[in-house]
């Protein structure tokens, strides 16, 4: 009856809020806010209230004629270490209340004295009072893919969009180009001026990384509309889901790309996923240094970001935590790092994680060692 009534109320709320359309892109200037407007001019010869809440043309001679003649919603002027900047108006755009507003640029950070940080949480706030929404993204901007994307090009996207705001979209849709063709329109000068072209090809725009990116972007959105229709089937027959946990420690990088790859597998199973940090008496908060709890904190807000819960858990050993955590919040599969064993404690060792080992299995749980 509890399920019913709270699937009863996911509807409710879904039938408020707007629409979400999010393109998706495997790189820049593969065509994704001209289809944007193109959609838009569409909609207004339709008789639909539908506005431009924010584009960006980047000097690209198509996308500006596309723009050109459909109505926009006046930016906000901010004053910014001495200079005036313009940011997309998300106060205006909900009082206007249009049906449809087009939003581009997804992952970009707003200047310091915006509503929001992230623009993608102007959307959120959009969408929420009822009015639709159409925007885009690039691959490299899903914070899931952050790494796999550096290993790819050896470079750290800043901006990114956390996987649960595509989550939320009603529909993705791939935005897709040859190598060849869009190497051919960047050196046309279609994609970027004549003196950043040099600079794009030794960058993103070599062949073997165009390849790589087109195939996660093709992917990428196979993968959110097999996701969206297992999620509906799901919701009608009552499927179980199952629950992921992600152990981390209060080190740097490694925990984040557990938690990355965490979120990719319970965007894969469609399962909740949480992750669980466990504090052992070595490092309560008078023993742990400054550094690792920014490490944890940062931790924390990337799992939340990609829809993860938080736990925080006190035991004496990692180990116990682990299997105490199991048993209260129904976990079907823990994911760990590669155990780092040194060879002078490797007996102790083997058996702390045998221990573990069995108690997982005795509980029917799946272990997943990530690498």
């Amino acid at each position: 009856m509890e399920h019913n009534a709270q699937h009863f109320l996911d509807l409710i709320r879904r039938s408020r809020r707007g629409k979400f359309k999010i393109y998706i892109g495997m790189i820049a200037g593969v065509g994704k806010s001209y289809r944007m407007l193109q959609e838009l001019q569409e909609l207004i010869d339709s008789g639909v209230d539908a506005r431009i809440g924010y584009v960006e043309t980047h000097g690209r001679a198509g996308t500006a004629k596309m723009a050109e003649g459909v109505p926009e919603i006046p930016r906000r002027k901010i004053f910014y270490r001495g200079k005036e900047l313009e940011e997309m108006d998300v106060d205006l755009i909900l009082r206007e209340h249009p049906e449809v507003v087009l939003v581009d640029e997804l992952a970009h950070t707003n200047v310091e004295g915006s509503r929001n940080e992230k623009r993608w949480q102007d959307v959120l706030d959009i969408l929420d009072a009822g009015i639709n929404v159409i925007s885009a993204i690039n691959i490299q901007h899903i914070e899931s893919l952050n790494q796999e994307i550096e290993s790819i090009t050896g470079i750290e996207v800043a901006e990114r969009v956390p996987d649960s705001v595509l989550v939320t979209a009603d529909e993705v849709v791939n935005i897709d180009l040859t190598a060849d063709e869009l190497i051919t329109r960047l050196k046309q000068g279609k994609i970027y001026s004549p003196e950043k072209v040099e600079i794009a090809l030794d960058n993103f725009f070599k062949s073997e990384h165009i390849l790589q990116l087109r195939e996660l972007a093709l992917k990428e959105v196979a993968l959110r509309v097999e996701k969206k229709v297992e999620l509906e089937i799901n919701h009608r027959v009552g499927i179980r889901h199952e629950r992921f946990l992600a152990c981390i420690s209060s080190k740097e990088k490694e925990p984040r790309q557990i938690i990355r790859k965490v979120a990719r597998l319970s965007t894969r199973y469609n399962a909740q996923f949480s992750v669980l940090y466990v504090r052992t008496p070595k490092e309560q908060n008078d023993n742990i240094s400054l550094a690792a709890q920014r490490y944890l904190i940062n931790h924390f807000k990337l799992a939340t970001q990609l829809g993860a819960e938080v736990i925080q858990y006190d035991a004496k050993t990692v180990v116990e935590g682990i299997i105490d955590v199991c048993k209260s919040s129904k976990i079907s599969t823990v994911c760990i790092g590669k155990p780092k064993i040194k060879m002078s404690n490797i007996i102790f060792a083997s058996f702390r994680y045998r221990h573990l080992f069995n108690s997982l299995a005795k509980s029917n749980i799946d272990l997943i060692i990530l690498s």
